[in-house]
């Protein structure tokens, strides 16, 4: 055991290598090496995937003198993908030795060995995906006119984080999904992982319906196998929600870059973010002040990023036009605000007064068309 440990102590410095300037040197039968390498490793993890004592050694051997514990046992089962996508990656790969790689992951699947017979297909999608990262991007779109990029991306994410679940131990594994997803978003712009987080909640929101309609799943069109498969992935959609609300300064962000529509439409599916979204709301709310000379509410404080009257009044407008709870709830939350402010029925006296009276009357106007 302990010559297999010093082997898989060696997989840290085989990526490595993999992704530096080193690979220029290398030909076609050391390409072939790295590969039997990774598909020995592979076969590690299938062989010791169910002895729970053997899997924790194994873990702790490839956390060793790293940085930090990028590397765990779940990594040695994907170990062709991970050398295949860093090698893809590294342009400083001879030609020679490139064209073998590409017809090592362009081989039929039935020639390929392992209980994954379609992961290297897979691994194609995904490097696609990953290529898409560098487009530039547009202004957020509706949730019903998602860019293929962005799709794209959650997807993937969604795949990855289904993986991590699998191949978790039981004790780490809500931590250890939360860990991973903190370490892929916070390398994307801020903007740009709110988007994804997003997407990718709305995939699973749509997912179900998406594969009875048309019919997607594994032998479907959809980007990978383990599409979203619903409201039913908690332990999909568990981390997305902890990484949003788990920091109140990242969810205000998120709440802010976002459209008011898809914000209500994701809290109209998933009830942790309706209560926390209103909140927030509210806490924006409270810092208009009515301007008598403009006749309006204006921002107290021009450098905060809070949102306007008018802004603040369309995110209201969005809840009340969600699902008959999520309406409920709202117009419970205003009803209680102005209460509280003393229930005046005049404009100017309390932006929930003023607030309600808005949304009431855009609510019996769309009733009446």
């Amino acid at each position: 055991m302990e010559a297999v440990l010093e082997q898989v102590g060696q997989l840290p410095a085989l990526l490595a290598v993999s992704r530096s300037a080193l690979v220029r040197d290398w030909d076609s039968l050391t390409l072939d090496r790295a590969l039997e390498w990774a598909r020995y490793f592979q076969h590690l993890h299938d062989r010791f995937r169910t002895r729970p004592r053997l899997r924790e050694a194994l873990g702790r051997r490839l956390r060793r003198g790293q940085p930090s514990p990028q590397l765990g046992f779940p990594h040695l089962g994907r170990c062709p993908q991970l050398l295949g996508l860093a090698l893809l990656e590294n342009r400083a790969l001879p030609p020679a030795a490139c064209r073998r790689l590409i017809h090592s992951l362009l081989q039929s699947p039935g020639a390929e060995a392992g209980p994954e017979p379609r992961s290297l297909v897979l691994l194609a999608r995904r490097k696609a995906a990953c290529r898409l990262l560098a487009l530039p991007r547009g202004p957020p779109r509706p949730p019903e006119r998602m860019e293929p990029q962005l799709q794209a991306e959650a997807q993937l994410l969604l795949s990855r984080l289904r993986e991590e679940a699998q191949e978790a131990e039981p004790a780490e594994e809500a931590a250890g999904r939360l860990r991973w997803l903190s370490g892929v978003l916070e390398q994307l712009s801020q903007p740009r992982a709110f988007e994804v987080a997003a997407a990718a909640l709305l995939l699973l929101r749509q997912g179900s319906g998406a594969e009875q309609a048309g019919g997607g799943g594994r032998d479907g069109n959809s980007l990978d196998g383990n599409q979203a498969s619903g409201t039913g992935d908690g332990s999909v959609a568990g981390p997305l929600l902890s990484w949003l609300l788990g920091n109140l300064e990242r969810f205000s962000a998120f709440c802010l870059f976002l459209p008011g529509s898809l914000l209500a439409s994701l809290a109209g599916h998933y009830p942790q973010l309706s209560r926390p979204y209103l909140d927030l709301l509210t806490s924006w709310g409270s810092h208009l002040l009515y301007d008598p000379l403009q006749g309006q509410w204006v921002k107290s404080c021009f450098d905060e990023a809070e949102l306007s009257w008018d802004e603040l009044r369309e995110r209201f407008t969005c809840l009340c036009q969600g699902s008959a709870l999520l309406k409920g709830q709202t117009q419970a939350a205003l009803k209680l605000l102005k209460a509280q402010e003393g229930d005046f029925k005049v404009c100017g006296l309390s932006v929930w007064t003023d607030l309600l009276m808005e949304v009431e009357e855009y609510l019996r106007k769309a009733a009446e068309r």
